[in-house]
């Protein structure tokens, strides 16, 4: 299988006052293409840094981090930027939707930034809404969405670009446990056809949907398991 994501002996670390705090201590992790991982963790664990890291949205301090193959830990920010909207799709806990605009915009706004075949990308766009159950909502605004629906149409901006890697950050952490199991179902379907997922979450029922969990403590690696 080919990697996706490969870190070695990653650290970053931040001041707090007078004290130095270490997020991540040497972290060594891999992920292949087509894998499902949760990683989970207490606060202050590293799992939050470590996934800024892995979206491109920080840079560590010492130590590799290749995403398919590029070495991402020694790219400037302008580089850094055109790997993350070409190569990685975000979920949020919070959704990150545009208010004013209808679902449909809010899932094609990806592509003012996108190189390629755009209107391929806006019928790919219409198909995901599709797919996820939103052919009705398309016009939608956030507002006149459920948060289940809105989830979907933030997934569906994640995947608008065919991104080889997604990240989710608490994908259902404002969602009812009913609408949390259509999600994490959803999520499992993505990864059947070959989507690579990495996700944070702090919910037992959540990480068991993954194949995959990393536990983190202290900015390490605490475990590492496959159901």
């Amino acid at each position: 299988m080919d990697h996706v994501i490969v870190t070695k002996g990653l650290c970053r670390t931040f001041e707090v006052g007078e004290s130095e705090v270490h997020a991540l201590d040497h972290v060594d992790l891999v992920v292949e293409q087509g894998d499902f991982v949760a990683v989970m963790g207490p606060s202050g664990s590293g799992k939050s840094t470590l996934m800024n890291i892995l979206g491109c949205l920080d840079t560590p301090d010492a130590g590799e981090y290749r995403l398919l193959d590029q070495a991402v830990s020694a790219m400037e920010d302008e580089a850094l930027s055109r790997l993350r909207n070409r190569y990685i799709g975000f979920v949020f806990q919070s959704f990150h939707l545009l208010p004013r605009l209808t679902a449909i915009e809010n899932v094609l706004l990806p592509l003012r930034f996108a190189q390629g075949d755009v209107h391929d990308s806006e019928a790919n766009g219409r198909s995901l809404l599709q797919r996820l159950g939103l052919s009705e909502r398309m016009h939608h605004r956030p507002n006149q969405l459920s948060g289940g629906q809105r989830q979907r149409v933030a997934i569906a901006r994640a995947l608008v670009a065919s991104p080889p890697l997604l990240l989710a950050d608490e994908p259902t952490g404002n969602l009812d446990s009913k609408t949390s199991v259509e999600i994490m179902t959803l999520f499992g379907e993505l990864n059947a056809d070959g989507q690579t997922v990495v996700m944070v979450t702090h919910e037992d029922d959540i990480a068991a949907c993954a194949k995959r969990v990393i536990r983190m403590r202290d900015g390490k690696v605490e475990s590492d398991a496959r159901h």
